[in-house]
């Protein structure tokens, strides 16, 4: 299948395109995302290595207000193509970290279109856009993240079989999807999408059971667990999303180790695994050791 869809817009056409932002890792910034997420102890200061997904809160898309569509996602045809498909999630991303990004650091990230494909799935169309991002800081590489987004149609959620439970891990946490929780992590994205704070919208409009948890929380979730695990913050760290959590009941993170890395997934209780994740740590050391 070509990569356009409708046969209007050869959608492949945006591949190479990049886009270029800067943004300031504030000590409010930092403050703001150690509350939303309930991290022990004091946010970090200036100058200290900041939590490592805080970039994802950094340099997002100012667009104004009338111009967001109906489900609250900046309207597309600027840097993603035009994809006409009314869903869109991330579904995963790879990522390096070269260094610590530090508070108060001025970060520069460029983001590429790496490739477009589109493909029959098991309810319907699927496209697939991969994202390459650099971010950097005085010009030396801080985080490397290739992020992998998918857009699909509205039935695309439905299961022709009943899920398997996943497994319990060796280490376990309950998470409990707040209101306030879900609402405070869009605010420190600057994230309008409806399913995460508009309840009326998420089950009435896309037919949800409730509020959708976001997948960045999630894998935020887990890297922070993982980091305090470990008593250090990876070097690598990769996420899938698989099925969706709901703020309609609680969900666990789970990690186990496998040697120098650690499988992590999350999952309701007796539910499938939602995110799988996987976190490693270098040998070498040559990777500066922060926060998560």
């Amino acid at each position: 299948m070509t990569a356009d869809l409708d046969g209007t817009v050869d959608l492949r056409a945006w591949i190479g395109r990049e886009e270029i932002r800067s943004d300031v890792v504030s000590p409010d910034l930092a403050a703001r995302y150690h509350a939303t997420l309930d991290l022990p102890g004091a946010p970090p200061q200036e100058g200290a290595p900041a939590p490592r997904l805080i970039y994802h809160c950094m340099t997002p898309q100012t667009v104004p207000t009338g111009m967001l569509a109906s489900d609250g996602h900046p309207q597309r045809g600027g840097f993603l193509p035009p994809v006409p498909l009314p869903r869109r999630m991330w579904a995963g991303s790879s990522i390096r970290f070269h260094r610590d990004i530090r508070v108060g650091d001025t970060v520069d990230r460029v983001s590429r279109i790496a490739d477009v494909t589109t493909k029959e799935g098991r309810t319907g169309p699927l496209c697939f856009v991969t994202v390459d991002h650099l971010l950097s800081v005085a010009g030396a590489a801080v985080v490397s993240e290739r992020q992998n987004i998918v857009f699909r149609g509205p039935e695309s959620g439905t299961l022709g079989k009943p899920p398997v439970p996943a497994a319990g891990g060796d280490r376990r946490r309950i998470i409990v999807p707040s209101t306030p929780l879900l609402f405070r992590y869009s605010a420190i994205l600057f994230f309008a999408h409806r399913i995460h704070y508009d309840r009326t919208y998420a089950t009435e409009v896309e037919g949800y059971p409730g509020l959708v948890v976001h997948g960045p929380l999630q894998a935020a979730l887990l890297i922070h667990f993982a980091t305090e695990a470990r008593g250090v913050a990876p070097d690598r760290f990769t996420f899938r999303s698989g099925s969706p959590l709901f703020d309609d009941s609680a969900f666990v993170l789970n990690a186990t180790d496998e040697g120098e890395s650690m499988r992590l997934w999350t999952a309701r209780e007796r539910g499938p695994a939602a995110m799988t994740a996987e976190a490693s740590w270098d040998k070498t050391g040559t990777v500066e050791r922060g926060s998560a």
